[in-house]
């Protein structure tokens, strides 16, 4: 029973049966004949004489001539162990060589692949319904941002006075974000853990926070599109309009420099006739004391 399961352990770790059979009535360690090892392991002599010709070759045995016979015995255990575990290593290396030459060709064609699909028909992306998908994919623009992301914005829902993670990551790294937002104030703010609707000094304030983060800050009075430039390239336009249902919305993403270009524009042109937190503030101030002296 025990030779069995040490012959399927053998046949594991790469020999075939005959030659488990033979290497275990070989472990006795003194000299046998060819015929007395095909009698004890069961083994025919068409077949033994090969299996000893390539444990020899191996340095698994070593061949002992006589006066009348070729005589074969095994060598000690811990060198076939050393010999087995060397030539592992030798092919698990190669392997490994082998898969990463291959994965670089695969790479290398991935990539060109991928360059070759930049056609016009896939530089254009309609993202239809699911809000929270929509949202993944312009945070996934973001997160690929490597210099600067321009974006207008209409503020609406609920608006909170921190900049998330991955924008405070890009500032931080050196990139630039600049942002023009719409003076209204059809959204909510957070306040003790519960939202309510936002009044000018809201506005004031979570611009002026964003500003301590690093962010650049406009805001105008003029009507402005969602929209964002990502690193001169890619473009995110956001479609909502209140009276669509909330899973007929849409946002469309371009990725094409020369329409990016002109994107850029029309932001510069909000963005000059924009007004800073400070002249907006300013603004209110002023209208205060008109209404305050009539």
């Amino acid at each position: 029973m025990k030779d069995i399961e040490l012959i399927e352990k053998l046949r594991t770790l790469g020999f075939k049966e005959y030659e488990a059979r033979v290497f275990i009535v070989m472990l006795k360690g003194e000299p046998m004949s060819a015929s007395d090892i095909s009698k004890e392991s069961k083994v025919i002599r068409n077949s033994i004489y090969d299996i000893l010709k390539s444990f020899v070759d191996k340095g698994y045995c070593n061949e002992i001539e006589t006066n009348t016979i070729l005589k074969y015995r095994i060598i000690d255990p811990q060198i076939i162990l050393d010999k087995i575990e060397r030539d592992y290593n030798a092919k698990h290396k190669s392997s490994i060589t082998l898969l990463k030459d291959t994965f670089g060709e695969i790479q290398s064609l991935y990539k060109s692949q991928k360059n070759e699909n930049k056609t016009k028909e896939n530089e254009i992306e309609l993202i239809r319904g699911f809000n929270k998908h929509r949202v993944a994919k312009y945070l996934e623009l973001f997160k690929n941002t490597k210099k600067e992301v321009l974006g207008m914005f209409r503020l609406n829902g609920v608006v909170t006075a921190e900049l998330d993670s991955t924008a405070e990551k890009l500032i931080s790294s050196g990139g630039v974000i600049r942002s023009i937002y719409q003076i209204s104030l059809d959204f909510k703010i957070i306040k003790d853990g519960k939202s309510y609707p936002a009044s000018e000094e809201d506005l004031i304030h979570v611009c002026e926070s964003f500003e301590k983060y690093g962010e650049q800050v406009r805001l105008s009075n003029m009507k402005i599109p969602n929209i964002s430039v990502f690193d001169k390239e890619n473009i995110f336009i956001n479609m909502s309009e209140k009276s669509v249902p909330k899973n007929k919305q849409a946002d469309i993403i371009i990725k094409n420099p020369d329409f990016a270009e002109h994107m850029i524009d029309l932001f510069n042109f909000y963005w000059e006739h924009g007004m800073t937190v400070q002249q907006y503030k300013n603004s209110i101030k002023g209208l205060e004391l008109i209404v305050n002296r009539k």
